[in-house]
Protein backbone atom coordinates (compact mmCIF):
# COMPACT_ATOMS: atom_id res chain seq x y z
CA UNK A 1 0.00 0.00 0.00
CA UNK A 2 1.27 3.41 -0.18
CA UNK A 3 -0.19 7.20 0.92
CA UNK A 4 0.81 10.38 -0.11
CA UNK A 5 0.46 13.43 0.94
CA UNK A 6 1.44 16.53 -1.55
CA UNK A 7 1.46 19.75 -1.13
CA UNK A 8 1.48 21.72 -4.67
CA UNK A 9 3.17 24.85 -3.47
CA UNK A 10 6.17 22.73 -1.99
CA UNK A 11 6.97 21.73 -5.64
CA UNK A 12 8.83 24.01 -7.84
CA UNK A 13 6.83 25.07 -11.00
CA UNK A 14 7.82 23.39 -14.35
CA UNK A 15 9.95 26.20 -16.40
CA UNK A 16 8.89 27.05 -20.17
CA UNK A 17 5.31 26.61 -19.21
CA UNK A 18 2.81 29.52 -20.63
CA UNK A 19 1.29 29.18 -17.09
CA UNK A 20 2.26 28.36 -13.90
CA UNK A 21 2.17 24.35 -13.71
CA UNK A 22 3.37 21.71 -10.81
CA UNK A 23 3.52 18.29 -11.24
CA UNK A 24 1.69 16.22 -8.48
CA UNK A 25 1.08 13.00 -9.93
CA UNK A 26 5.19 13.05 -10.51
CA UNK A 27 5.61 13.46 -6.62
CA UNK A 28 3.22 10.66 -5.67
CA UNK A 29 5.04 8.27 -8.16
CA UNK A 30 1.12 7.71 -9.87
CA UNK A 31 1.76 5.67 -12.66
CA UNK A 32 -1.95 5.72 -14.26
CA UNK A 33 -3.11 9.09 -14.04
CA UNK A 34 -1.57 13.01 -14.85
CA UNK A 35 -2.17 15.17 -11.73
CA UNK A 36 -1.14 18.84 -12.17
CA UNK A 37 -1.75 22.01 -10.97
CA UNK A 38 -2.04 25.39 -12.70
CA UNK A 39 -2.73 29.32 -11.06
CA UNK A 40 -3.40 30.88 -14.87
CA UNK A 41 -3.31 34.75 -15.24
CA UNK A 42 -5.25 36.22 -17.77
CA UNK A 43 -3.84 36.03 -21.29
CA UNK A 44 -2.08 33.03 -20.41
CA UNK A 45 -2.74 29.73 -21.61
CA UNK A 46 -2.18 26.22 -20.09
CA UNK A 47 -0.93 23.88 -23.04
CA UNK A 48 2.44 24.34 -24.43
CA UNK A 49 0.93 23.74 -28.25
CA UNK A 50 -2.17 25.80 -28.16
CA UNK A 51 -5.16 24.25 -29.66
CA UNK A 52 -4.38 20.64 -29.48
CA UNK A 53 -5.94 17.08 -29.04
CA UNK A 54 -4.63 13.90 -27.85
CA UNK A 55 -5.01 10.09 -29.44
CA UNK A 56 -5.78 8.28 -26.12
CA UNK A 57 -5.92 10.57 -23.17
CA UNK A 58 -8.70 12.10 -21.53
CA UNK A 59 -8.70 14.97 -20.27
CA UNK A 60 -10.06 17.03 -17.47
CA UNK A 61 -10.04 20.24 -15.58
CA UNK A 62 -11.52 21.37 -12.90
CA UNK A 63 -11.75 25.02 -11.73
CA UNK A 64 -10.72 25.59 -8.16
CA UNK A 65 -11.36 30.15 -8.71
CA UNK A 66 -11.87 32.18 -10.98
CA UNK A 67 -12.89 31.33 -14.93
CA UNK A 68 -11.14 29.05 -17.41
CA UNK A 69 -11.54 29.68 -21.09
CA UNK A 70 -11.48 26.18 -23.06
CA UNK A 71 -11.73 26.70 -27.09
CA UNK A 72 -12.58 24.41 -29.43
CA UNK A 73 -13.67 24.36 -33.37
CA UNK A 74 -16.97 24.78 -32.67
CA UNK A 75 -17.32 27.38 -29.22
CA UNK A 76 -15.66 28.54 -26.60
CA UNK A 77 -16.48 27.56 -23.24
CA UNK A 78 -16.39 29.40 -19.83
CA UNK A 79 -15.53 27.16 -16.49
CA UNK A 80 -16.36 28.26 -13.46
CA UNK A 81 -15.37 27.44 -10.32
CA UNK A 82 -16.25 24.12 -8.80
CA UNK A 83 -17.36 22.89 -12.74
CA UNK A 84 -15.28 20.52 -14.66
CA UNK A 85 -14.77 20.83 -18.42
CA UNK A 86 -14.19 17.30 -19.89
CA UNK A 87 -12.06 16.58 -23.37
CA UNK A 88 -12.48 13.38 -24.79
CA UNK A 89 -9.46 11.53 -27.49
CA UNK A 90 -9.07 13.48 -30.60
CA UNK A 91 -11.36 16.33 -29.22
CA UNK A 92 -9.40 19.88 -30.22
CA UNK A 93 -9.28 22.22 -27.44
CA UNK A 94 -7.12 24.92 -25.75
CA UNK A 95 -7.67 26.09 -22.23
CA UNK A 96 -6.65 30.00 -21.02
CA UNK A 97 -7.41 32.76 -18.79
CA UNK A 98 -8.80 35.25 -21.19
CA UNK A 99 -7.29 38.60 -21.58
CA UNK A 100 -10.19 40.42 -20.23
CA UNK A 101 -10.62 38.22 -17.14
CA UNK A 102 -11.36 39.91 -13.39
CA UNK A 103 -7.98 37.82 -12.44
CA UNK A 104 -5.98 34.76 -12.29
CA UNK A 105 -7.81 31.31 -12.34
CA UNK A 106 -6.11 27.89 -10.06
CA UNK A 107 -7.13 24.58 -11.84
CA UNK A 108 -6.32 21.09 -11.49
CA UNK A 109 -5.43 19.40 -14.61
CA UNK A 110 -6.25 15.56 -14.89
CA UNK A 111 -5.19 13.21 -17.97
CA UNK A 112 -5.38 9.42 -18.53
CA UNK A 113 -3.62 7.43 -19.51
CA UNK A 114 -0.69 9.86 -18.57
CA UNK A 115 0.72 9.77 -22.12
CA UNK A 116 2.76 12.13 -24.16
CA UNK A 117 0.30 12.30 -27.04
CA UNK A 118 -1.08 15.92 -27.74
CA UNK A 119 -0.62 16.85 -31.42
CA UNK A 120 -1.33 20.95 -32.63
CA UNK A 121 -4.34 21.43 -34.08
CA UNK A 122 -4.90 23.54 -37.53
CA UNK A 123 -8.74 23.39 -38.15
CA UNK A 124 -10.11 21.79 -41.50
Amino acid sequence: MGYHVVDPDEREPEPDRPSEMRYVSEAAGMERLGLRTYAVDPGEEIPLSGMHYHDEQEEAFYVISGTLSVETPEETYRVEADQFFVAEPESPHRAHVADDADGPARVVGIGAPPVSDGHSYEGD
